[in-house]
């Protein structure tokens, strides 16, 4: 899922899939359900595989981490994700 969160402040919600501890980084494609793919390589453990899934979207949308937080899915593998600043559109492209 890839949507709108707040037209106001250009922000946009996307689901995400997590596999940490993968033998390399990578964002993967956008399954049927809209969710997008991502692997790293570091591990669910205190928040590593997190910070990687931040630190590799920033570099790939060419943003600040901090322009995304995730909004749920912390503790596990599936996750929603908020991203400042980019339009749908924009996201999609750079993905």
């Amino acid at each position: 899922m890839i949507q709108s969160a707040d037209k106001s402040r250009k922000s946009v919600k996307i689901s995400v899939r997590l596999q940490p501890k993968a033998s390399r980084e990578e964002i993967g494609s956008w399954d049927e359900d809209g969710t997008l793919r991502v692997r790293v390589k570091e591990p669910p453990v205190d928040g590593a595989a997190n910070a990687a899934l931040l630190r590799l979207l920033a570099k790939c949308l060419g943003i600040s981490k901090d322009a995304i937080s995730i909004i749920h899915g912390v503790a596990g593998r599936n996750k929603i994700l908020i991203v400042e600043g980019l339009s749908v559109g924009q996201i999609k492209n750079r993905l």
